[in-house]
């Protein structure tokens, strides 16, 4: 009970709950140890496989339930994801501050020439919210319908008027100097500036507008050209970004591994704690299904929606994977299921009613 095959067997046996290892571990190590062929001092991958398997099943309780594996599941894969995308936020912060307006228009000058572009002002932070930086203020914005507006901020301005030259001349000249320039240019994305209105209606005179999206190290850039403008109209805008920093990777995998791995024991903890019998088992399951429901339905919505977007066009730099979540948009769903998550929590740390000892008189 005590050699090195012992030993390696313990620390295998951890994933098994400390309540599980206490009183019937050594049945399990003996057991183990009974079994081993003589000369063995290693377990197998077999054996740690089941011994992990078996050990985490035994985390979540419930023995005779079918269905608790698939809502750890859920609770756990979910609790990731958000994680991973708070930690992507984080890892936002290791980015260079975006172009100066007066780098931009630098830029600018060597990309479209000749164009004199309004508008360009130093951005307030990284992120913003109707143009200025998230604060106390922008709660109500971001909690009651508006948490769309949060995202990326840009420096860039625009061209009002009737251009001097045909549009499709200065994206010509445009993608000409991107590429002379060391910029990754994608195919450009052509759009309709409005729906056909008929009949009669001819698609091929509906004025269109021409999108260029470039990229080049941190930088993305994208340039906008309306084919049909007037003086009182913008015919064309242009807007400098900072591409997805080398750190949003890494920092995504480990948030995301980590949170996981705290919610699966929590998770795990609340369903041992609440088998039959508890007090407030029918408010704990009540709350856990309100969270479940309140963190993944935006993420059902999302996901699809995100990735026909990023379908439809070429982006240098994803969408930020809180977006994907259907965040902060519906943030408000969210911080309405993590407060369920919370109390269900609370309440199943109320301890077992202790049995009452009954005395019997001869």
């Amino acid at each position: 009970m005590t050699g090195p095959l012992a030993r390696r067997y313990r620390r295998r046996m951890f994933a098994y709950p400390r309540a599980y290892r206490r009183s019937r571990g050594d049945e399990l190590l003996g057991t183990l140890l009974e079994a081993a062929p003589p000369g063995r001092t290693r377990p197998t991958l077999r054996e740690t496989a089941d011994l992990v398997r078996h050990g985490l099943r035994a985390r979540i309780g419930r023995p005779a339930s079918r269905s608790v594996v698939l809502w750890a599941v859920l609770a756990t894969v979910i609790s990731g994801v958000f994680g991973a995308a708070f930690a992507t936020r984080l890892a936002w912060e290791t980015a260079r501050p975006l172009p100066s307006a007066a780098e931009a228009e630098a830029m600018l000058a060597g990309i479209v020439p000749g164009q004199r572009f309004a508008g360009v002002q130093d951005a307030p932070a990284m992120f913003v919210i109707y143009g200025s930086p998230l604060s106390w203020t922008s709660a109500d914005d971001l909690l009651l319908g508006d948490g769309g507006e949060y995202g990326l901020a840009s420096v860039g301005g625009g061209v009002d008027g009737v251009p001097d030259v045909p549009p499709q001349q200065i994206v010509d000249q445009a993608t000409d100097n991107l590429h002379a320039q060391g910029w990754t240019v994608y195919p450009p994305i052509i759009h309709n500036l409005y729906d056909c209105i008929g009949p009669p209606c001819d698609p091929d005179t509906i004025p269109t507008s021409t999108t260029i999206v470039a990229e080049r190290g941190d930088t993305t850039f994208s340039l906008q050209v309306n084919f049909e403008s007037t003086v009182d109209t913008t015919f064309m805008t242009a807007q400098f970004q900072r591409a997805t920093p080398s750190a949003v990777h890494p920092f995504g995998v480990a948030g995301g591994l980590l949170t996981a791995a705290v919610a699966f024991l929590l998770f795990g903890w609340a369903s041992r704690r609440t088998e039959p019998g508890h007090p407030a088992r029918g408010s704990v399951l009540t709350l856990f299904g309100v969270a479940m429901a309140l963190w993944w339905a935006p993420t059902l919505v999302a996901v699809p929606s995100m990735a026909a977007h990023h379908l439809d066009e070429p982006h240098p730099s994803w969408h930020p994977l809180w977006e994907w979540l259907g965040q902060p948009a519906l943030s408000l769903p969210f911080l309405i299921g993590t407060g369920a998550a919370l109390l269900g929590l609370a309440l199943a740390a109320i301890p077992h009613p202790q049995p009452v000892a009954v005395s019997r008189k001869t």
